[in-house]
């Protein structure tokens, strides 16, 4: 007799959490999408807001990422708790550039590329969810997320820096002149190159400030590591005993 297949049907949370990994994964794309090009208008130094296609790419992107939001609080038990708790992510996810443009807001450029950033920051959170997914570890989860903010960041200040000291810092002679300044800012260690624009000093206080959020969750990672291999041991030693 041939085994009854069955058709008991696929709970709804698994239904949701695929869905939700789903479009976890399309804001972490659609984000690496956006550094690439950010970082092409850096190098070939282009204005934020004569980039039409670049503008409407970021519109739309924008509105993934309000519908992702939208669309997890409809399938979220308590929705209006999960609106005041999230409402962080609702606002990193609105086109500020957009409205900027459209309401005409007179704005400096160092500002306008700051602001251009702010949607990178909601793909920081999509990583880190995706993240999660795909390890089993909480610690080791945790760990490559920040491992990979820190990264992000680092490498947006480099890209800030350039983009602002380029031309009017003779020290700047570069991209990897910002680069290593960031990297060398982001360890505490510090670099002979000292920032000469307004952009370039807000940075400088970001980046050890950063180092020194993030570098201790090395410790704590490598501390749990330890703790499991030399448990693993032990429980290996005592198999051997019995």
């Amino acid at each position: 007799m041939s085994a009854a297949v069955s058709n008991k049907p696929v709970p709804r949370h698994k239904h949701r959490n695929y869905f939700m990994w789903t479009m976890d994964s399309l804001v972490l794309i659609l984000s690496i999408v956006l550094i690439i090009w950010i970082s092409i208008d850096t190098f070939n130094r282009t204005d934020v807001l004569t980039d039409h296609r670049y503008m409407t790419f970021q519109f739309w992107v924008c509105m993934v990422f309000i519908a992702d939001f939208f669309m997890e609080m409809y399938h979220s038990s308590n929705r209006s708790r999960f609106f005041w708790r999230h409402i962080f992510v609702l606002i990193l996810s609105i086109p500020y550039l957009n409205i900027i443009n459209v309401l005409g807001l007179p704005l400096n450029h160092e500002a306008l590329y700051f602001i251009r950033f702010i949607p990178l920051a909601r793909g920081a959170l999509a990583f880190g969810i995706v993240i999660s997914y795909l390890s089993s570890n909480a610690v080791t989860s945790l760990f490559i997320s920040y491992l990979s903010i820190m990264l992000l960041v680092g490498y947006f200040c480099s890209l800030i820096f350039y983009q602002r000291e380029a031309g009017v810092n003779p020290q700047v002679t570069s991209y990897w002149n910002a680069l290593w300044w960031s990297a060398m800012n982001m360890s505490t260690v510090g670099c002979n190159i000292s920032p000469v624009t307004p952009a370039g000093k807000i940075v400088a206080v970001i980046l050890p400030v950063s180092g020194m959020i993030i570098f201790p969750l090395f410790t704590v990672y490598l501390t749990d590591y330890v703790t499991r291999a030399v448990k693993r041991s032990k429980d290996g030693d005592t198999d051997l005993l019995e």
